[in-house]
């Protein structure tokens, strides 16, 4: 029995996938759990495995094609066997989406019915009698879309029109009898005649998610910021003495913060929750997500249970996340559950920034530029190096008191990170 082959949901934020390659070509044997195609997520490039035997009978979404989650990629089943039903039924769930190109514009359409709507005697009476109100008692102008978007498009005042719609209402054949009369009317610069157009970059189904997902955080997330500047004299010295004593696996700073925020959670456990609409859910791990930036947009590995490890494993794990985050190989579980997550453009020679929290986290530490400035110390003036951390916080979850205790103690472990053996 044929069976479709539907688009699997690969991560938490997947609405569409992308198939790179096919690896089974049709007319191909196909086994439960053979790799049969290699997909693009938002995420990652994943595998896909066939969940039944048989024979590839139809490839119904070809290489660098997209696919929504669940819409039918391809049709597995006995070999000759007619797949025609199938393919109809698939049609039929495609009908919605090609709609708009066989129905008529509803703009169109609504014009014809005002023009149905209005009697022909009275058609004639519009140059003998005055125009009714176009305005609603409200003050907006009665007009069809059609009739906006055309005034819109020659710059024509629809304060100055009479309607010969239905209730004085503005139609299409008011704006084209304006436009016939040669009335002064300066035509709108297109944007493409304003600014030309060097080149149409398509959106990648990463970039599409991080679109949808950093509105929808802007959106719902209630934000308020936090920032402090923190003396890096002390892990400045404390990141050289380390590598000096070992130059296998060089430490680099974020991870040293990735340790120091996990012994932050430790001490401030209504930091690492979450919102759940009807509760507030506190993590059992404390995960750091790792914010690394690709060529297309960014992904955040996470790294586990960082309260229990050294810097040297933490280092390591972040190194080989990024290695294959940067060439799309993680896995799901390995870029979700983040308690929070560590944003860090001080590379880029970036001071200070405030960085957008990655849902369903309640926090996001964004970490500049280690900066030489003059401090005070002991009542003396020296040369010292700093770093603004600014952290992003979900008021739902996080109050501001319980912010700030959070960063007070993260940037006292960065200043003395003897405090972490306490």
């Amino acid at each position: 029995m044929a069976i479709k082959v539907q688009m699997p949901k690969l991560s938490d934020t997947m609405e569409e996938g992308k198939i790179l390659k096919w690896l089974k070509k049709e007319g191909d044997k196909v086994e439960q759990g053979e790799v049969i195609a290699e997909v693009e997520s938002d995420k990652a490039d994943m595998e896909l495995e066939a969940f039944d035997s048989g024979t590839l009978l139809k490839v119904v979404v070809p290489e660098g094609k997209g696919a929504g989650v669940g819409q039918v990629i391809a049709i597995i089943g006995d070999e000759g066997e007619n797949v025609d039903d199938l393919l109809k039924e698939n049609g039929e769930e495609k009908k919605e989406d090609k709609k708009k190109e066989k129905d008529e514009p509803k703009a169109e359409a609504e014009e014809k019915k005002d023009e149905k709507e209005e009697p022909e005697e009275k058609k004639e009476k519009h140059d003998e009698e005055p125009r009714k109100e176009t305005l609603r008692e409200d003050g907006v102008i009665k007009a069809s879309p059609l009739a906006r978007r055309m005034a819109d498009e020659h710059g024509i005042d629809l304060k100055k029109l009479d309607g010969s719609g239905p209730e004085g209402r503005i139609v299409k054949r008011d704006i084209e009898a304006i436009m016939e009369k040669g009335v002064a009317v300066e035509e709108k610069p297109s944007v493409a005649a304003a600014e030309p157009v060097a080149e149409t970059i398509e959106l990648t189904g990463m970039r599409k998610a991080i679109a949808r997902r950093m509105v929808e955080s802007k959106s719902t997330v209630p934000h308020f910021y936090l920032t402090v500047e923190i003396d890096m004299s002390g892990v400045v010295d404390m990141r050289k003495k380390i590598n000096e004593m070992q130059s296998e696996n060089k430490v680099s700073f974020t991870d040293i913060m990735i340790k120091m925020a996990a012994q932050a959670l430790l001490k401030h456990p209504k930091v690492n929750s979450y919102w759940a609409e009807d509760s507030i859910k506190r993590r059992g791990e404390i995960n750091i997500g790792l914010a690394v930036a690709l060529d297309d947009g960014l992904i955040t590995p996470v790294v586990r249970n960082c309260d229990k490890k050294g810097i040297i494993q933490i280092s390591k794990e972040s190194k080989n996340f990024a290695d294959r985050a940067r060439n799309r190989k993680l896995q799901p579980e390995e870029y979700e559950g983040g308690s929070i997550t560590i944003s860090n453009l001080g590379m880029y020679d970036i001071e200070e920034f405030s960085a957008i929290i990655n849902p369903p986290e309640s926090a996001i530490l964004a970490t500049g530029a280690i900066v030489e400035k003059p401090v005070v110390r002991d009542g003396q003036i020296v040369v010292g190096k700093t770093m603004h951390v600014t952290m992003s916080c979900d008021h739902r979850v996080v109050d501001g008191a319980v912010g700030a205790e959070f960063l007070r103690d993260f940037k006292r472990m960065m200043e003395y990170p003897i405090l972490t053996l306490l």
